[in-house]
């Protein structure tokens, strides 16, 4: 198997470098966008995870924003990444048959530790500018922590491709900046309320 230092050659064949190395990428999701992921009695989420092959977890808990956690190899990651994005642009277009003129672009917000954010953006914001020039995708580093933790929002948004391509743009960075220090992840709206009411809830 490939080394896991080897992961500097990023700029090339993403599908050659960085198969051993596991990813964990985690996003934040309004009700309707998980609601669109999970499908009807977790169809959707299922095949997912089945046709990508990566591990899929969303968090508990009745507040509007919820984190799907996608954790596999970088390729499998990818994948799930690629047909969440498809499926949200599917939904955002339903009313038109098949593809609408205007594509509605698909937002994805990932959540990632603050401490990695200084290279995403780079100095004087010269990798972000990079990667939203070459992915032609939108990139937006939160200026704010997530509440209650040392996590940082990062908005892309575009056509599925563009986001994939920046997606994966963000992860070689993340992958060669390990975060310093602890992390302390974020919980959408984490109260007692919640956790009392998510052991109820059955359904998605």
């Amino acid at each position: 198997m490939a080394s896991p230092d080897r992961a500097s050659g990023v700029g090339g064949s993403p599908e050659e470098t960085e198969l051993s190395i596991t990813l964990t990428l985690r996003m934040l999701m309004h009700g309707k966008e998980i609601g669109s992921i999970i499908g009807k009695k977790g169809e959707t989420v299922k095949r997912i995870r089945e046709q990508s092959s990566a591990r899929i977890t969303i968090s508990e808990g009745s507040c509007p924003e919820r984190i799907t956690t996608i954790t596999g190899s970088t390729d499998a990651v990818f994948r799930a990444v690629s047909m969440i994005a498809f499926k949200l642009e599917e939904d955002l277009g339903a009313g038109g048959d098949g593809v609408s003129a205007g594509r509605a672009p698909v937002t994805l917000r990932l959540v990632i530790p603050a401490s990695q954010c200084g290279s995403l953006i780079g100095k004087a914001g010269a990798k972000i500018r990079e990667i939203r020039e070459s992915t032609g995708a939108q990139v937006q580093v939160a200026g704010d922590l997530l509440p209650n933790s040392t996590e940082r929002a990062v908005t892309v948004s575009g056509v599925p491709d563009t986001i994939i391509q920046c997606v994966r743009q963000i992860c070689a960075v993340i992958l060669e900046s390990p975060p310093k220090g602890a992390t302390i992840p974020y919980h959408p709206g984490l109260s007692l309320g919640t956790i009392l009411l998510s052991a109820n809830q059955v359904r998605g």
